[in-house]
């Protein structure tokens, strides 16, 4: 079953994860909106979608409240991926995190709730449990944060619950682990680590792992988050809204590991890659050592199913990466 002929606001849609989703639910014959001010996200992210008569792209700022009021109007459902992403960026510069990421956040919120949006699906962050030690990660249980940057994601949380008890608006929280896939930016100071490290090998340069490599993530392909947000808002199950879910595949993967899979994948395209060195640097501030997902809430009450592993994942994006980082 899927989500079809409906008007779909998506923030952030020039982004990696959100132009997954224009694409995708564009596919599917709804109308998409894309709401992006470009300060992460890029215009040949959605350049395909220019000529689509279901597409409409507000270039704006959510940190605007009437710049939100109007990207919902008439629209039925909201998925909120616009952010500023990066746990050293937001130590670097805590206050413009903030600001986006909570006062953008509320702002959305407002416009969604006043325009009476049926159901508000946003973009959560595994940042928010913190320090943490328990494995797997259950919903239920978070530590302190570690970052500005987990704090407003957890923040966010709070207020989404807020706004379904004090104004019955529908929120689904997604706390997204690692994602990875099509579209990722491999370039700037913030660059997420997998299309990092793969256009490093294929400048044959030598990749830098923070620490000794043992850290583990549960690394999560886009096809499976775009799957966890179509569940979001298919789902007619009242104890599956207003509440929280880990995105994941529900698996851990070490650095090194991770950095031997890259490694194997892309000499099927340069054998002379197999060559190329890792090194190793120091352990990053605000980092958390372990990270992976218990999946049992979202499989239970969203009938969430991801179909990629790391591995299979890898396969699929590394010929995407190969094809679209080597130009």
């Amino acid at each position: 079953m899927n989500i079809t002929h409906k008007k779909i606001l998506i923030t952030g849609g020039a982004g990696f994860i959100g132009s997954n989703l224009c694409e995708y639910f564009l596919s599917h014959e709804n109308k998409v909106i894309c709401l992006d001010n470009f300060a992460t996200g890029h215009h040949h992210n959605i350049k395909p979608f220019l000529t689509n008569p279901n597409f409409k792209l507000i270039e704006g700022d959510i940190r605007n409240l009437e710049t939100c009021r109007n990207a919902v109007e008439g629209v039925d459902f909201v998925l909120h991926q616009a952010a500023l992403g990066s746990v050293p960026r937001s130590l670097i510069d805590p206050l413009t995190t903030n600001e986006v990421n909570v006062s953008g956040f509320l702002n959305m919120l407002i416009a969604s709730s006043d325009a009476q949006v049926k159901r508000f699906i946003y973009a959560a962050s595994s940042s928010t449990y913190g320090d943490s030690v328990e494995l797997p990660k259950v919903e239920d249980f978070i530590g302190k944060p570690l970052s500005p940057y987990a704090i407003t994601k957890y923040v966010n949380e709070l207020y989404a619950s807020i706004f379904n008890s004090a104004y019955g608006l529908e929120t689904i929280g997604l706390r997204y682990f690692n994602v990875f896939g099509k579209n990722q930016d491999p370039n700037g100071a913030y660059a997420a680590v997998i299309p990092k490290f793969v256009m490093q090998f294929i400048n044959h340069e030598s990749p830098v792992i923070n620490g000794d490599g043992m850290f583990s993530r549960d690394f999560t392909y886009i096809n499976n988050v775009v799957q966890m947000n179509e569940k979001a808002l298919l789902t007619t199950n009242p104890e599956a809204i207003n509440t929280i879910y880990n995105t994941a595949f529900g698996d851990r993967t070490t650095l090194l590991d991770l950095i031997n899979y890259i490694k194997e994948f892309l000499t099927k395209f340069d054998p002379a890659i197999a060559n190329v060195e890792v090194l190793h640097g120091p352990n990053r501030a605000g980092d958390i050592s372990h990270s992976w997902a218990s999946i049992d809430k979202a499989k239970k009450l969203l009938e969430y199913n991801p179909k990629y592993s790391l591995q299979e994942g890898l396969s699929e994006a590394i010929s995407w990466y190969w094809e679209n980082l080597k130009k």
